[in-house]
């Protein structure tokens, strides 16, 4: 009995360890990337394209999807994303330090961001470029200087 209830758990466990962050807070996020993702304003295979895409799946892509798209009534849509591709300021300070950006209505979602105040601002901003020109998005750039600006306010 006791071993056909471990099986259980085993899965369950894995569903609550995949939300977790796969980069441990301070460092940089390494690894292959996601095959034909691009940046705007990094070229093809640059290292800011594979830390962004890097961040988001191993700590975005559990709850937003791999495609982006989320969970509808659970975790928001990235794609065409009022937050994603307005005030890049606002993005930082939501995903960061968990201020709603005003482009979000409260209510919306029963689920809560986690914050990402680990993250470097290098990161954040690799990270911010990846969502802002993924998923069929086209925004500029965020820079490292804008995240830390961001932050100071």
């Amino acid at each position: 009995m006791k071993r056909q209830r471990s099986w259980v758990l085993i899965p369950l466990l894995g569903g609550l360890f995949g939300c977790a962050p796969a980069s441990p807070p301070g460092s940089a996020a390494a690894g292959a990337g996601v095959a034909g993702a691009g940046v705007a304003g990094a070229p093809a295979g640059s290292s800011i394209q594979r830390t962004g895409a890097d961040l988001f799946n191993g700590n975005c892509a559990a709850c937003h999807q791999q495609s982006g798209q989320g969970i509808a009534g659970v975790y928001p849509n990235l794609a065409d994303s009022p937050t994603v591709l307005g005030d890049p300021k606002a993005l930082v300070r939501w995903v960061i330090k968990g201020q709603r950006a005003p482009s979000m209505p409260p209510g919306r979602y029963a689920t809560a961001m986690p914050q990402f105040g680990w993250l470097k601002d290098a990161d954040a901003a690799a990270l911010f470029t990846y969502l802002r020109s993924s998923f069929g998005n086209h925004a500029p750039p965020v820079d490292a200087a804008t995240v830390a600006s961001a932050l100071e306010e």
